[in-house]
Parts: structure tokens; sequence; C-alpha cells
């Protein structure tokens, strides 16, 4: 329970603990959030790591100097992209095959998510970024549906660009502005709802279709 409730108070309060790390831990801060980054996107199992959050107040450290804005960058990059590679390989490796001796899944569900990812794969692979949860499940599920590794590795790369690029630069560019500076808790709290919010719609949407339905 105690670990729970760290984790929840770290996500929230990501720059209280971002702070706490430089100050203990200096230049190694650097291997706790390529660490973070790497398991977030890598597991099925911690997506519950901060990602966006993480991204943008790192970019609001390097503003004032404090973190490397460039080191930040190819570290936050390179990690999101062997994220994704290694949950697409553990999604690859258990493949069809555990799924369906454990009946876990039926067959014609994975037979749909390999067509899904023939179609879609590609966007899918860049717009996942930008969704918590789905950013660390759609790599696996892609490995799964046995995508294209060339065709993922290339989407994987400009998601992983594009995310961090965004987020990251947009703490930098907008941290030395004093409002933001003031309140950036609220803004931690602002992309954190915003991140989910698709996620929600999507949730309704679906609980709507199974009632008509019924």
């Amino acid at each position: 329970m105690n670990i729970l409730k760290l984790m929840i108070d770290f996500i929230f309060h990501v720059d209280e603990y971002l702070g706490l790390l430089i100050q203990y831990f200096g230049i190694f801060t650097y291997v706790f959030l390529f660490l973070i980054i790497l398991l977030e996107t890598g597991l099925v199992i911690t997506p519950f790591l901060p990602g966006d959050s993480l991204l943008f107040v790192s970019g609001v450290f390097a503003s004032k100097n404090i973190l490397n804005i460039f080191v930040l960058f190819l570290l936050f990059f390179i990690a999101a992209v062997l994220g994704d590679n290694l949950n697409y390989s553990i999604g690859n490796f258990v493949g069809e095959k555990f799924f369906l001796r454990y009946g876990l899944v039926k067959k014609e569900y994975l037979e749909k998510t390999r067509e899904f990812y023939k179609k879609h794969g590609k966007k899918t692979i860049v717009l996942a970024r930008f969704f918590p949860i789905i950013r660390t499940i759609a790599p696996f599920i892609a490995g799964i549906g046995k995508m294209n590794m060339l065709q993922f590795f290339v989407y994987n790369v400009l998601g992983a660009f594009l995310w961090t690029s965004i987020f990251l630069f947009g703490g930098y560019f907008f941290g030395t502005i004093p409002f933001v500076e003031k309140n950036l808790s609220f803004f931690i709290l602002g992309i954190i709802f915003v991140s989910f919010i698709p996620v929600l719609i999507k949730s309704l949407f679906k609980k709507k279709n199974e009632k008509e339905f019924v």
C-alpha cells in the first residue's frame, strides 16, 4: 500500500521528486530518467509510470539550466525507441501460441488483430505515443499481431521523435514563462488529464455501444 501511495504521489508531483533526484544523485539523475521512460514504454506491467509529464517537467528544469536539454532529448529518444522495441519483441516472442494454449484469447481475435495492424499499424504506433496506457500496450499487441518488423521500427522511431520533441521542448520553452513556473503542479495535472481524455471517451463509447447492442 505504501509503495502504491508513493507511486501515485510521484506521478502527481513529478516536479518535486525530480528536484529531489537532482539534489541527491546529481548527474546520475539522467540514468533514472532514462530507466523510467524505458520501463514505461517497454513493459506492459508498468504503464502507470509518468511519461508525458516527466518529459515536460524535465524540459522545464532544462530551461533553468539545471539539466541539459540535448542530453535529455537524446536519452529520452533512445529510451522511447528501445522501450517500444522491447515491448514488440516480448509480444512477438510470446506470440499467439501462448494465448491460445491457455485460452486467454480466441483465435479469431488474434486474426483480427493481425489484420488491423496490417492496415492501420503505422499510424497506430505513431499516435499511440501520445496516449498513456495505450502507448505501452500498442507495441506489445503489434508484436503479437506480427506487424512487419521493419515497418514497426520506422514508425516507432518517428513516434518517439515526435513525442519526445513535443513534450520535452514544450516544457523547455514554456518553462521560462513565470505563470507556468508558478503553477507547474497544475500544468502537470492538466497534462495527465488531457492525455487520458481520449481513453475515457473511447471507454464511454464502448460501454454505450454494448448497452445498445444488449
